[in-house]
């Protein structure tokens, strides 16, 4: 079984930055043992399935795995299969993606790059202790977290975001969280607000630039700023930047996608 593979770098100018994703077009779905099989072997923080959708809502079913288990949403994936599709064919504006646990993702044209649609995972002050030790940060605001598996500490200063080195054993141990760190901008990322993203549960230890993290940042941060919208860094090894809008319904998320690989995965 010959299946088309392309794999791209999301939000991202260039390559070599953001975050590299795998997008698949299956022609049916394969049983999840096998879809594990494949994120494994493509080892990248996610892989992305595509099926073309039987009904009115959705072009395609989307599905996402890690190398360690599947997820309930991921932005930059998402974002990617979008890229993939699109790109395929230049009439196109839109895509929607029906998928199992965040409803319809939409991914449309926007500028030199996309916009995509995510719902909201605001999330509610929590305590975290555990989080909080396993992270090592100091100067800790407040802690939140989303009942989807999204835990965020609130720090001081961006300072602090890239100071951060997690014990990344002791934070998979404290249970299956996407693990944010986050705090307010500063003059050396040029954006208003800067967060590092942990998931060691899902058999990655930091992931590059996060989609769905920012579906839990942008409620935070519009109501802490003041206004509707901000420019967010992800302040990553590879780095990426995105730009945040909350509508008062849905997380609108904006950024570029470069292809840096395309060819076939062999199935046999």
């Amino acid at each position: 079984m010959r299946i088309p593979f392309t794999q791209v770098d999301a939000f991202a100018e260039a390559a070599f930055g953001g975050n590299p994703a795998a997008v698949m077009l299956l022609p049916r779905w394969l049983d999840d043992a096998t879809l594990l099989a494949i994120a494994q072997e493509n080892n990248l923080s996610e892989t992305a399935f595509l099926v073309a959708a039987d009904g009115q809502d959705a072009d395609f079913e989307l599905r996402w795995f890690t190398p360690g288990d599947e997820v309930e949403m991921c932005g930059h994936a998402t974002l990617a299969s979008g890229h993939v599709v699109l790109s395929s064919d230049m009439s196109r504006e839109r895509v929607r993606f029906a998928t199992r646990h965040a409803g319809v993702l939409a991914v449309v044209r926007e500028g030199q790059g996309y916009s995509l649609s995510l719902p909201p995972r605001a999330p509610d002050p929590a305590p975290l202790p555990a989080v909080v030790a396993a992270l090592g940060v100091a100067g800790v605001v407040e802690t939140l977290l989303h009942p989807a598996g999204y835990a965020v500490v609130v720090v001081e200063d961006a300072a602090r975001v890239r100071a951060c080195v997690p014990d990344f054993a002791a934070l998979a141990a404290v249970g299956r969280y996407v693990v944010i760190l986050t705090g307010p901008g500063d003059a050396a990322d040029d954006a208003d607000v800067v967060s590092r993203v942990f998931v060691p549960a899902f058999a990655i230890d930091e992931d590059p630039v996060t989609g769905a993290a920012h579906a839990v940042l942008t409620p935070y941060w519009t109501a802490r700023l003041g206004r509707d919208s901000f420019v967010a860094e992800q302040a990553s090894a590879r780095g990426g930047r995105l730009t945040c809008r909350w509508d008062g319904a849905r997380v609108l998320l904006g950024g570029a996608c470069v292809t840096v690989i395309e060819g076939s995965f062999l199935l046999g």
